[in-house]
């Protein structure tokens, strides 16, 4: 089946052509690499994974409440609105939210993947071209099975939302080699982890679990990549130069700050965008999730050197300023860990279905009872 025929609203152009700029760079230096850098290199070459096998595609999902989601978390719960739900129009709701959620990150990680192309192309020391070379790969993995679980198991697709095509359109058109690792690295990818991480610790649903576990072992590498090559170039950047980056990170935390409304759900259910809006504002879920957000962000963007005044500001106005002292290396390792654990789990459950099969085998075969 068509994606299209999936779709909710049917997206503009089929392709959507983003003008480049900027040079692509070639390295003749071929023996010389940050040490560091090389062994995240290393390190992505040896946590590749095929999201056909890793992931058991035969679990079960239902299309109406794929997450597990509770009643109270749904932006409509407690409103005038409420009342009014059979509960096949809730059912619906989950569904089109948990399709609104994976679609955006579906469109994030096809961004992703042209961003890492772009930095492989754009970046001029070859360590780093090695590491984007792989971090490519992830993406394509990513964009990969969140497309799997939308047409498979929700059976409906969101477009992209407005907020995050400016803000990829933002990135991909910049001609300074560093944007890509901004806009993608630091801020949609920073975005994206902590969405991953509020939906992994909260779903009671095993799929979508293991989906966000792997995926967001793979972000670890990405985020910490990302982290080394800005922190050593904005080291030698000037003031000014500086400051352009505050302000390209300011805006696009307002912007990132907009598009988790998802409007467009409430407004497929019959409900005006200027009220949608305000019922999405006052969610005390939504809040909270909103929140959590910059929980990976704020901290990467002060590790690289970005924290002018301006950017303190805008933090405090989004509320999230506290976030700067958060330990991101920690939680990096706890995306980690989630995701082997994961892995240790199934595969012991399997291991041990095989032993009691094989057991109950030869059982049979010796005639005993």
């Amino acid at each position: 089946m068509s994606t299209h025929e999936l779709y909710t609203e049917i997206p503009g152009e089929p392709v959507w052509q983003v003008p480049a700029a900027g040079s692509a760079r070639f390295s003749w230096e071929y023996a010389d690499g940050r040490e560091r850098l090389l062994a995240l290199y290393q390190k992505g070459k040896d946590k590749q994974w095929d999201g056909g096998k890793r992931i058991d595609w035969d679990i079960e999902v239902d299309p109406f409440n794929p997450l597990g989601t509770p009643e109270e978390a749904l932006p409509l719960y407690g409103t005038r609105h409420w009342a009014k739900l059979t509960a096949k129009d809730k059912g619906e709701l989950r569904r089109h939210y948990a399709s609104w959620n994976f679609s955006q990150f579906l469109h994030g990680e096809q961004g992703a993947m042209v961003c890492a192309a772009r930095i492989v192309e754009s970046v001029p020391d070859l360590d780093a071209k090695f590491y984007s070379a792989t971090q490519t790969m992830d993406e394509a993995r990513h964009a990969e099975i969140f497309g799997r679980f939308l047409h498979e198991k929700v059976g409906m697709l969101y477009p992209i939302n407005d907020s995050l095509q400016g803000l990829l359109g933002d990135t991909l058109r910049d001609s300074r080699w560093d944007m890509p690792y901004l806009g993608m690295q630091v801020l949609i990818e920073g975005l994206a982890l902590a969405a991953f991480g509020l939906i992994r610790d909260t779903t009671t649903k095993p799929l979508p679990k293991q989906l966000l576990a792997y995926v967001m072992q793979d972000e670890a590498r990405h985020v910490a990549f990302g982290r080394m090559a800005l922190r050593d170039y904005y080291k030698q950047l000037t003031d000014a130069e500086l400051r352009e980056r505050e302000e390209f990170v300011i805006e696009g935390c307002y912007l990132m700050r907009d598009r988790l409304l998802a409007v467009e759900v409430l407004e497929n259910f019959g409900i005006a965008a200027k009220e949608a809006a305000l019922i999405s504002e006052q969610s005390e879920f939504l809040q909270l999730f909103r929140k959590l957000l910059f929980s990976r962000i704020v901290p990467c963007v002060k590790d690289i050197g970005l924290w002018g005044e301006r950017l303190q500001r805008a933090y405090l106005d989004l509320g999230v300023f506290d976030m700067g002292d958060s330990n991101l290396d920690l939680l990096m390792s706890q995306d980690e860990e989630i995701a082997e654990a994961l892995d240790r789990e199934r595969f012991a459950a399997e291991e041990s279905a095989r032993v009691a099969e094989v057991e109950a085998a030869i059982a049979e075969g010796s005639g005993a009872p």
